[in-house]
């Protein structure tokens, strides 16, 4: 395969894979320092995660949470994207191999972030709905509207088109659960009247015994409260065992006929081949020091999601799979690259916990930081004000601030469009 068009450089290669939180701020970082830095993305895109949700219900526009990944970096000198899709990696000639060419490097930062995790249910995954990238919210928020469509055009239409099942009680499907609630109450007595609120069932399924199963009890407990305040019923110690498109069977045995099962239960790492068994743990992440080096691998480094450092005494199982420790490692990393350039010792990675976040709906949010923890209203303007100043490019943070307050005042959701129908599999 012919090799990728980069112009030729008297400095260090550095390749990064993938546009997210980390690899981008490691790029960033990188801004004036004596490498060519070299990112690969199969979308031309950054994606901010965090809010796909809303994309999905309705609430915001894709592009609002999507920034062109040249226009990022489009005055960093010695930059350079190319969007391509991975397929293997070769350590020992230090070659990237994408289907658009192969790629040198003098150094391999792997930013490819995380995959959902069915936890082996293959049936789900075929069939159930997941949040991880642009075209999934765009796929759920048109198979949400497609089946409020069928159920007023008096064919012969399945069971459990009203019928929306939410897997995973975690930050994501509380969210999930709550925007799908708030759309239920405020737009379906508008959009649909022949149907009426009262007929769309949300049921949210975890497999513990509570909600926000990485915060305090009591943020759990409170986020029960608030989804019970919006009528979606919380099936706690509750699994899904199977889902074949039209009837989902849980563990209990109990079946529901559901046409929308949206998958929030877990993650798993999103690792390129090529680099080794000896470095993935059974969750597809790469085992990594203090430095986030790749063992056995003096070149070829792993940060965020698809990270696994393992530390004796704070984080024995690897750091939390969300942003900040994404960002925060590569802030890091991009200092240490520069230090091994100039033989300089290295600095180890210590995770410094800044909070965690999540909201139900209106008025209704659990905020947690190392000094204080907010519930309600408070944690709601939190939770907005630290996603919006988190949003890549003014342009993102003002169209978002605007469609939150006009939802706000209005109670609407505007962007109800089926742009590209969903076609389920068979």
């Amino acid at each position: 395969m012919n090799e990728l068009s980069l112009p030729e450089s008297p400095h260090p290669r550095v390749v990064i894979i993938g546009g997210g939180f980390g690899g981008i701020t490691l790029a960033r970082k990188l801004r004036g320092r004596h490498f060519q830095v070299v990112l690969l993305d199969r979308h031309n895109y950054h994606t901010f995660l965090p809010l796909l949700y809303q994309v999905a219900t309705g609430g915001l526009e894709a592009d609002s949470v999507a920034y062109p990944i040249r226009k990022i970096f489009h005055r960093q000198r010695n930059f350079y994207f190319r969007m391509a899709n991975v397929e293997r990696i070769d350590t020992d000639t230090r070659n990237i191999i994408t289907n658009a060419g192969t790629v040198t490097y003098d150094y391999l930062v792997i930013a490819t972030g995380s995959n959902t995790n069915f936890f082996g249910l293959a049936d789900a995954a075929r069939h159930a709905m997941q949040l991880k990238s642009v075209p999934h919210a765009l796929d759920v928020r048109s198979l949400l509207l497609q089946n409020f469509e069928k159920e007023l055009a008096g064919a012969e239409k399945p069971d459990g088109l009203l019928n929306i099942i939410v897997v995973g009680g975690g930050p994501t499907g509380v969210e999930v659960a709550g925007a799908l609630a708030e759309f239920r109450a405020h737009v379906v007595p508008s959009d649909y009247p022949e149907i009426g609120k009262s007929r769309v069932s949300i049921r949210l399924v975890e497999a513990s015994d509570r909600l926000l199963g990485a915060f305090a009890t009591r943020s759990g407990k409170a986020a029960r409260t608030y989804l019970e305040e919006l009528d979606v019923d919380v099936s706690l110690q509750t699994t899904l065992k199977s889902y074949d498109g039209t009837v989902a069977l849980m563990g209990d045995g109990t079946e529901v006929h559901s046409s929308c099962v949206i998958w929030c239960a877990g993650v798993t790492g999103d690792s390129p081949t090529g680099l080794g068994d000896h470095v993935l743990d059974k969750n597809g992440r790469l085992r990594v020091d203090g430095m986030n080096r790749l063992k056995g691998h003096e070149a070829v480094f792993a940060i965020g999601d698809v990270a696994l450092m393992e530390t004796d005494k704070d984080y024995p199982n690897g750091h939390p799979m969300v942003a900040q420790v994404a960002l925060q490692q590569g802030r890091l990393l991009a200092a240490n690259l520069v230090r091994l350039t100039k033989g300089q010792k290295t600095v180890p990675f210590r995770y410094r916990e800044l909070g965690s976040l999540a909201t139900v709906g209106r008025n209704k949010a659990v905020a947690e930081f190392p000094l204080a923890h907010f519930r309600g209203l408070v944690a709601w303007l939190l939770w907005m004000g630290i996603h919006l100043m988190q949003l890549v490019g003014f342009r993102n943070r003002m169209v978002v601030l605007v469609n939150w307050v006009w939802s706000y005042w209005s109670y609407d959701r505007a962007i109800r469009l089926i742009i590209r129908p969903f076609k389920k599999v068979n």
